[in-house]
């Protein structure tokens, strides 16, 4: 025999969450290599391409790649100046998350 109000109460967690939203959230940051971003992003706004690489021991291009797709999700921003393009975290959402798994600022 089904429970009316424990299957109300049950699907109306569903109307509060976001769940599509988190999802993805969980998808770009399931990934290593741009939760590493992510993290050298939250220790050092502003940090160049050239910079970030450095620091992550990876090539420019794939962290170029890496920061495209978080940047195209309305993770990162960029600045330029000059020749070169600074890039910061630019999401609460993640920002708390990143502090959720230990992060800390400088």
């Amino acid at each position: 025999m089904e429970d009316a109000e424990r299957v109300e109460r049950a699907s109306s967690a569903l109307a509060e969450v976001d769940t599509s939203g988190w999802a993805q959230r969980f998808d770009l940051v399931s990934d290593p290599h741009r939760l590493e971003i992510l993290l050298c992003l939250h220790r050092s706004p502003g940090i160049s391409v050239s910079d970030l690489a450095a620091a992550l021991g990876r090539s420019e291009n794939a962290v170029s790649q890496a920061l495209r797709v978080l940047r195209q999700q309305g993770w990162v921003s960029n600045t330029r100046e000059g020749r070169s393009v600074r890039y910061r975290l630019d999401d609460d959402t993640v920002h708390d998350l990143l502090h959720w798994i230990g992060a800390r600022h400088g």
